[in-house]
C-alpha cells in the first residue's frame, strides 16, 4: 500500500486527511513537527508528503528545503489556511507539487495525492536528460486563496522562471499589472528593469515612439534623440498593457523585435539589439479580433507563450471579505485611523454581494471612500458609497430564519456523558481527539443556528476569525439552509 505523511499541528486536519486517503487504499503517516516529518521520511520513506506551511516555529518552506536536500524527486504538497500569495508563488518555484488552501477540498485531496504517487514512481524511472533547476525569490503579494486565484499563483511560480512571453487576461480592475509584477519579481531577470506602458493610452505615434524611441529630426518636435523603453528595457521585462488596443503598423514592429529582438527607432537607419522579456495584458478577445483583421495572428501567438486568466472579483467568492480586511488595514495605516475597528456583517453583506464592475480596484476606492464618510468606530452600510448603501436601503440583508428549530436535541452531542460512554464502550484509542471534534460540531452548530447562518456574527460570538468558520464548516460537512445541519458521514 502507497504511504503518505501529512504533517500539520492540528489533529483533527491529520485524522480527516487520514480518513479521507484510506478510501483511496493509501496509508497516512503523520507528523506535528519538523522533527518528526523528516524522522518519518527517512524511517518509512512515503511516496508523498503533505505539508503545512505554518508549523510552530519553524516555516514550511525552510522544511521543504530541508526535504528537497534529503530526496529532490519526493513530491510535496502544501497545505495551509494563508490567504498570501506570495507563499504560494514561492512554494512552487521551490518545486513543490501542487499547492491546496484550506479548507481542504476532500476529493480533489485523493485525486493529488493519487496524482503525485504516480509521479513518484515514474521519477524513478531514469530520465535520458537530466535538467538542474534552482529557483528561489520574493515578490508581490496578492491576498485571496479562492480555486481561481490558487491556480492564478501557482501559474505565476511555474512561469515566472522560464524564459518565455506571458500573456494576461482579464477584466479592467482585476490586477493584469500586480500580475506581470510578481512574474517579474520572481523571475531570473528581477535585478534588471520592469517597465509598464498602457498601449490604450497612448496615440500609434506616441506609443511607436515610446517602444522604439526616436532619432532627432525624425518629425517635427524631434529636437534630440530619445531611448525608447524597448532599448531602456535590455535585460528586463516589458509589461504591455492593454495590448489589443495597439495599431497594425506597431503590431508589425512588436512582431519583428519577439522574432529577432532587433528594431530600429524611429526616423532611424541602425539597427539596435535588445533582449527583452514581454508580458502583454488586454481585457479584450484577442481571438475575436484576430478574425475581424484588427490583431496579427502571428503576433497573438507570439505573446500567448503562457495564458494567465485573472478571474473578476465577483467570481471569488470569501476573497471579498479578506480583500476588505486588507484594504481597511492599508488605508487606516495610510491615513492614521487608529480608532477604526473594523466593518459591521450587515456592510460586508452588502459588499459580498455587489457584483463590483470595477473589480478590485473599485473596491479598494469603495473602502478608502467609506474609511472617509464614518463617523464611528465600525463601518456601517450608511458609510458605503451611494451605489451598495441603496441597496441596504431599499432591501434587507436575508438571514436565513431558524424559527423552526427545536431545541438542542436535534443537535449532535446533546449529551457528552452519553458521547464518552459510547466511545468507551467501543474501546476508543484516540478519544480526546474525538471528543475534542464532537465538542466543535456541537458548538460551532449551535452558534450558527443563533446567527441564522450569519457566519461573520457567529466568528464574532465564538471571538474567532472568518477563515476558521469556513474551514469548520466544511470540514463538519455543516450545510447552511434554513437550518443549520450536519451532512451524514455514514450515508
Amino acid at each position: 500500500m502507497s504511504q503518505a505523511l501529512v504533517v500539520d499541528d492540528d489533529r483533527t486536519v491529520l485524522e480527516m486527511v487520514r480518513r479521507s486517503l484510506e478510501k483511496v487504499n493509501v496509508d497516512v503517516i503523520t507528523a506535528g513537527t519538523a522533527e518528526e516529518a523528516m524522522e518519518a521520511i527517512r524511517e518509512k520513506t512515503p511516496e508523498v508528503v503533505l505539508l503545512d506551511i505554518m508549523l510552530p516555529s519553524v516555516s514550511g518552506l525552510d522544511v521543504f528545503r530541508e526535504i528537497h536536500q534529503l530526496d529532490r524527486r519526493l513530491p510535496v504538497v502544501f497545505i495551509t489556511s494563508s490567504s498570501e500569495s506570495n507563499l504560494a508563488i514561492e512554494a512552487m518555484q521551490l518545486g513543490a507539487f501542487d499547492y491546496l488552501a484550506k479548507p481542504l477540498d476532500l476529493p480533489k485531496l485523493n485525486q493529488l495525492v493519487q496524482k503525485a504517487i504516480e509521479t513518484r514512481r515514474l521519477m524513478n524511472i531514469p530520465v535520458a536528460l537530466p535538467v538542474g533547476n534552482t529557483r528561489s525569490s520574493k515578490g508581490d503579494q496578492f491576498v485571496g486563496r479562492s480555486p481561481q486565484m490558487l491556480e492564478v499563483f501557482k501559474s505565476i511560480g511555474r512561469v515566472a522562471a522560464e524564459n518565455v512571453n506571458v500573456l494576461i487576461r482579464g477584466e479592467s480592475g482585476t490586477g493584469k499589472e500586480l500580475v506581470a509584477r510578481a512574474i517579474y519579481q520572481h523571475s531570473p531577470r528581477s535585478k534588471d528593469s520592469f517597465m509598464a506602458v498602457n498601449c490604450a493610452a497612448l496615440t500609434e505615434t506616441l506609443l511607436e515612439s515610446e517602444l522604439f524611441g526616436y532619432e532627432k529630426g525624425a518629425f517635427t518636435g524631434a529636437d534630440r534623440q530619445r531611448i525608447g523603453k524597448f532599448e531602456q528595457c535590455n535585460g528586463g521585462t516589458i509589461f504591455l498593457d492593454e495590448v489589443g488596443d495597439m495599431s497594425q503598423l506597431t503590431q508589425g514592429k512588436v512582431l519583428r523585435l519577439l522574432q529577432e529582438q532587433r528594431f530600429e527607432r524611429v526616423g532611424g537607419n541602425k539597427t539596435i539589439e535588445t533582449d527583452v522579456r514581454i508580458i502583454a495584458a488586454t481585457n479584450r478577445n484577442l481571438e475575436e479580433m484576430v478574425k475581424a483583421g484588427s490583431f496579427r495572428e502571428d503576433l497573438f501567438y507570439r505573446l500567448n507563450g503562457m495564458t494567465i486568466s485573472l478571474p473578476p472579483l465577483r467570481e471569488r467568492g470569501d476573497d471579498i471579505a479578506l480583500l476588505v480586511e486588507h484594504y481597511l488595514n492599508e488605508a487606516c495605516y495610510e491615513m492614521g485611523r487608529t480608532e477604526t475597528e473594523g466593518v459591521s456583517s450587515e456592510a460586508l453583506e452588502l459588499m459580498i454581494q455587489y457584483p463590483w464592475p470595477g473589480n478590485v480596484r473599485e473596491l479598494q476606492s469603495v473602502v478608502r471612500q467609506s474609511l472617509l464618510k464614518s463617523t464611528s468606530p465600525i463601518i456601517v452600510p450608511s458609510f458605503l458609497p451611494d451605489e451598495l448603501s441603496r441597496r441596504f436601503n431599499t432591501q434587507a440583508v436575508s438571514l436565513e430564519s431558524h424559527s423552526d428549530i427545536s431545541g438542542d436535541d436535534d443537535l449532535p452531542l446533546a449529551d457528552l456523558r452519553l458521547f464518552v460512554d459510547q466511545r468507551l464502550a467501543e474501546q476508543s484509542t484516540d478519544l480526546y481527539s474525538e471528543t475534542l471534534e464532537a465538542m466543535e460540531r456541537y458548538l460551532l452548530t449551535r452558534v450558527l443556528n443563533e446567527t441564522g447562518g450569519n457566519q461573520t456574527r457567529a466568528a464574532e460570538i465564538l471571538g474567532i476569525t472568518r477563515g476558521k468558520i469556513r474551514d469548520r464548516i466544511a470540514q463538519f460537512g455543516i450545510s447552511l439552509e434554513k437550518t443549520v445541519s450536519i451532512e451524514d458521514d455514514s450515508a
